[in-house]
């Protein structure tokens, strides 16, 4: 199976992934690479603004101001800026998120589930 470096045109991470998962990305983001956090930002994005395009430039220019230039910084101030927005639409929309009535398969407990 071959394997390629690539970098992410955001936040300028490196994986090793498959030509065919890089081609499968590139797809899906106007062409650019962008790692999973990056791709779940931009994913997140696109419901804030109409097009991908869009939101890769904004996701782009969101990691262009930041002001490290150690991608795992970047990567974890790109977490930490999901998980807020996550935070925001949780509390603002209660009901997405529920317990469910049905037990967890381990030990009886309820579990979590989108609604």
């Amino acid at each position: 199976m071959e394997i390629e470096m690539v970098k992410c045109e955001c936040c300028g991470l490196k994986e090793e992934c498959t030509p065919d998962y890089i081609s499968s990305v590139k797809s899906k983001f106007d062409g650019k690479w962008l790692c999973g956090l990056c791709s779940e930002a931009v994913r997140d994005e696109v419901l804030r603004r109409p097009g991908v395009e869009d939101a890769v430039r904004a996701h782009m220019s969101f990691c262009g101001k930041m002001k490290s230039n150690n991608p795992a910084v970047r990567v974890a101030d790109g977490m930490r800026q999901m998980l807020r927005r996550r935070s925001r639409d949780e509390s603002s929309n209660p009901r997405r998120y529920a317990r469910s009535n049905s037990t967890s398969q381990v030990g009886g407990k309820s579990s979590y589930t989108m609604c």
